[in-house]
């Protein structure tokens, strides 16, 4: 005896008490010209620098599993040889997802995010000449909280191919294993008519450690390389 309720329409109904098709038209265009106007702003200030070291947050509202302290991050760094740089370095473009989480963060701590950092390969950075970014907030006391990440994860064996560049020592140990490497597929007896002696391949080591070193020193200074631990927070382009 009774219709059924369309809940659609009833829904419509009620909305048409209080607004126009063409006042909420209105308003939506409105929230996203506001949407844009923020997302631009946003945009704009990650691409200034800043020397904020810390934010307000809200304590309670902080997920414990994304703070990171400077140590760590520096620690990843060098292992890794990345760059820990001001946000503004950044030469590609921030994704939206992450101008998001920025607005969100905002939005929930009720502040405005300074001095925002990011991890990553120095050729993804705009370096001063003297493959998966980070994005960090820095909290205080050298805490910075990590609020998106995004682009590809590393080469598995990053980490191992940039071990040589991590300290001095261990790249005279890497020449040291290279010159062995290279005396033992030396042909010898293209350089002596008798015997191959101890003494033969001993001076055959030196020669190569000495030619590995002196080519891995002229490239060094020819690139203005550095070492891993030195260039981790560098803004420069040679290192």
């Amino acid at each position: 005896m009774f219709p059924k309720v369309n809940i659609e329409k009833k829904l419509i109904t009620y909305r048409d008490k209080h607004r126009t098709a063409d006042q909420l038209l209105e308003d939506v265009q409105n929230i996203l010209a506001e949407n844009d106007r923020i997302r631009e702003e946003l945009a704009s200030k990650i691409s200034q620098p800043s020397t904020a070291k810390e934010n307000d947050f809200r304590w309670d509202l902080l997920e414990t599993d994304r703070i990171f302290h400077l140590q760590d991050i520096k620690k990843l760094c060098v292992d890794y040889r990345l760059r820990f740089l001001g946000a503004h370095f950044f030469k590609g473009e921030i994704p939206e997802e992450a101008i998001s989480k920025i607005r969100q963060l905002e939005k929930e701590h009720d502040t405005s995010l300074e001095g925002l950092k990011i991890m990553a390969p120095a050729k993804l950075l705009k370096l001063e000449n003297a493959d998966d970014p980070l994005l960090f907030a820095p909290i205080g006391n050298d805490y910075y909280y990590l609020i998106h990440k995004w682009g590809n994860d590393l080469n598995p064996f990053r980490k191992w191919l940039m071990w040589p560049y991590k300290t001095f020592e261990n790249l005279v140990f890497t020449i040291f294993l290279a010159s062995i490497f290279l005396t033992a597929i030396t042909p010898m007896q293209a350089f002596t008519k008798g015997e191959v002696t101890n003494t033969e391949y001993l001076l055959m080591f030196l020669f190569m450690f000495k030619a590995v070193g002196g080519t891995v020193l002229f490239y060094g200074f020819a690139k203005g390389k550095n070492f891993n631990s030195a260039i981790w927070d560098s803004r420069y382009y040679n290192g």
